[in-house]
C-alpha cells in the first residue's frame, strides 16, 4: 500500500491523515504513432505523480494522488478510430464534482496534473475556483517542466523520443520495436501568426501527420528515458512540497 496513493489507501489511513495536496492526473487515450500504447498519456500521468508523491510524502508532505482521469480533448482526431473524447465543458463538469468532494473533505488544496496537450484547464480553473473559494486550484503541463534539447537529439511533441523514451523506461513490455515506428514527421501550418505563435488553430491530425506521431522517434532509448525520468519527478516533487507548503494567505512577494 502507497498512502499517497488514493486508489491504494484505505479508510483507517485516510481517516487518520490530514492531507496538504490532491493532485489530479489527467491524461488522454489516443493514437501514439504505431509503437506506442493508446494510454500513453495515462502511463506518464501515473509513473510521474506516484513517484514525485513519494518523494515528497518521504520528506514529509502529505499529497494524495487522485486516479487519473484517462480521456482528454481529442476533437482534433475525430477521424482515428477509437482516440475516445471528452468535450471541455464535460472535463469542466468533472473538475467541478471532484471540487466538490475535496472541499467536503477538508482539502484546500488542488493541483491538476496534465500529461495531454489537447487538454487546456486554465478556464476551467477560473469557473470552478470561483464556485468552490475554499479550493485553491493550480494546473501544470510536465512537458514543459524540463528543456527536452538538454535530454534528446528530436524532441518532438507527441508520441516523440521523449515519450518513447520515457516508456521505454517505465513500460518497456508495452512499445514496439522502434523499426516499426512511422518517422513522426509533421506539416507545418502555412499561416505567418501561427507559425510565430501568436495566433491560434486546433490541428486537423490526419491532415498534419501520416502516422499520428509529431517528433521523430527512432532514437529513443530506456537509458535516456530513465536519466529524463529521475530529473522529471524531482522537479515535480519539488512543485508538490512547494505547493503543501505555500500559505493561501501570503502566496505574492
Amino acid at each position: 500500500m502507497r498512502p499517497y496513493i488514493l486508489a491504494e489507501t484505505n479508510w483507517q489511513a485516510v481517516k487518520e491523515t490530514e492531507f496538504q495536496l490532491a493532485v489530479l492526473p489527467w491524461g488522454a487515450t489516443e493514437a501514439h504513432n504505431y509503437h506506442l500504447p493508446y494510454a500513453t498519456d495515462n502511463i506518464e500521468a501515473d509513473a510521474l505523480t506516484s513517484e514525485a508523491a513519494r518523494m515528497a510524502w518521504e520528506a514529509g508532505h502529505y499529497v494524495v494522488v487522485l486516479p487519473t482521469v484517462p480521456f482528454g480533448v481529442n476533437t482534433g482526431q475525430a477521424d482515428i478510430p477509437l482516440c475516445l473524447n471528452l468535450y471541455p465543458s464535460t472535463q469542466m463538469a468533472i473538475l467541478c464534482d471532484i471540487a466538490e468532494v475535496l472541499v467536503r473533505s477538508g482539502i484546500n488544496k488542488l493541483l491538476i496534473f496534465n500529461s495531454h496537450g489537447g487538454n487546456d484547464f486554465k478556464q476551467m480553473v477560473r469557473e470552478v475556483g470561483a464556485k468552490f473559494p475554499q479550493l485553491w486550484i493550480s494546473t501544470c503541463f510536465w512537458f514543459k517542466a524540463l528543456d527536452g534539447a538538454d535530454y534528446f537529439e528530436y524532441p518532438g511533441d507527441h508520441a516523440d523520443e521523449t515519450e518513447t523514451s520515457l516508456l521505454l523506461h517505465i513500460r518497456p513490455d508495452l512499445v514496439l520495436p522502434l523499426d516499426e515506428a512511422g518517422d513522426g514527421h509533421a506539416k507545418k501550418i502555412k499561416i505567418s501568426a501561427m507559425q510565430e505563435g501568436w495566433a491560434w488553430a486546433e490541428r486537423r491530425w490526419t491532415q498534419v501527420t501520416d502516422d499520428t506521431g509529431v517528433g521523430y522517434p527512432k532514437k529513443a532509448t530506456a537509458a535516456k528515458g530513465e536519466r529524463f525520468f529521475q530529473d522529471l519527478t524531482t522537479k515535480i516533487s519539488e512543485l508538490f512540497i512547494e505547493l503543501c507548503e505555500a500559505d493561501l494567505e501570503d502566496l505574492y512577494e
